[in-house]
């Protein structure tokens, strides 16, 4: 075999994209840890990540919502903390897994007043805490630290395993399939932003049309459909064969048809994780037989989700001396019937 043969026979592959490694979520938080950088911990995760999550986790953030509007509307009104301000307490608590309270006192050590710090900003040192505030006008982005009082900051977190200086959130093994969800979203889209597939291609192989006939039938193709939809294609072939010419996408069709499956396991993890009922979060059934009654889906999420959590803020009571988070009891009211559907019945 000569030399110009062997040359002839080479095979060239390549790939499209780049490699990314996709870390187990194990293997992350084993790497946990709180270390102190001189003049505050750091937190075990990258909470500036964590924030974005914030605004592309669809699911996620609305059951944790849904959490946090029952607790302030369950919330009994006083003068210390307003409804908005334990909606945003409880979403620091359920997002983050760390909330911050600061209280002041007055000089007979009564309670005056009660604020919300952000837990994204918030910091703890040895022996008090501190608040990161974000010089804007600075041009390396630095940061001012503004130190809290010693006792004046109750920090509520979630318990982590492996550190007991910040709190974790209990739904973070989730975030990948969160973002399975989002990234599945984002394919579509880009998908239907590409233009390049098509709704039909009418494919004509009789020789008899005449070439007006052709230029008349392809403006009519044009003029069917609006702008922003799918392209449609015409081929005329005369006594063309009917595998003559094949058309064969790049795309791969059954990937893009998998996205369904994949908005619904996803977003199923995160309700697992987040244990909140879909008929609560107001998602539509797929199945025939539905979510069952959204009246006792929210009896045991009362017992199993909210109770616990209200107990957890009002454990803050003792901390206060004062009773400053009271609930009322979370249920499902429903209108009396009046006397005439009572006779029709």
């Amino acid at each position: 075999m000569t030399e110009q043969t062997l040359e002839k026979q080479k095979v060239k592959a390549f790939s499209f994209g780049e490699d990314r490694e996709v870390g187990s979520v194990t293997d992350i938080i084993s790497l946990f840890q709180s270390a102190h950088n001189g003049q505050y911990y750091e937190l075990p995760y990258s909470i500036n990540a964590h924030a974005r999550y914030f605004y592309s986790l669809l699911y996620m953030r609305s059951a944790l919502q849904v959490k946090a509007n029952i607790l302030g509307s369950c919330l009994v009104k006083n003068n210390y903390l307003t409804q908005q301000q334990m909606g945003s307490l409880a979403m620091d608590y359920l997002w983050f897994g760390n909330a911050y309270l600061e209280r002041t006192l007055s000089r007979t050590g009564k309670l005056l007043s009660l604020r919300h710090s952000p837990a994204k900003y918030t910091r703890r040192d040895i022996d008090h805490y501190k608040f990161l505030a974000t010089n804007h006008h600075a041009l390396d982005g630095v940061h001012k630290i503004h130190d809290y009082a010693p006792d004046s900051i109750y920090h509520l977190m979630q318990y982590d395993v492996n550190q007991e200086i910040y709190g974790v959130p209990e739904w973070l093994p989730a975030v990948q399939s969160a973002q399975l969800n989002a990234e599945a979203t984002k394919f579509r889209l880009r998908y239907y932003r590409n233009g390049s597939h098509a709704g039909y291609i009418m494919y004509l192989t009789d020789s008899n049309f005449l070439d007006e006939d052709v230029d008349a039938l392809e403006e009519q193709l044009k003029q069917s459909k609006g702008p922003g939809n799918f392209r449609n294609l015409l081929l005329y072939a005369p006594n063309g064969k009917a595998d003559g010419i094949k058309l064969i996408p790049i795309s791969e069709v059954t990937a893009k048809d998998e996205f369904f499956n994949i908005k619904s396991i996803s977003r199923d993890d995160q309700l697992a994780a987040a244990r909140v009922p879909p008929n609560i979060m107001g998602i539509v059934p797929t199945n025939t037989s539905g979510f069952g009654s959204v009246t006792d889906a929210a009896t045991v999420f009362a017992r199993n989700e909210v109770e616990p959590l209200q107990g957890i803020f009002e454990e803050i009571n003792d901390w206060l001396k004062a009773d400053v988070f009271a609930f009322d009891t979370y249920e499902i009211k429903t209108c009396p019937q009046s006397e005439d559907s009572k006779k029709d019945k």
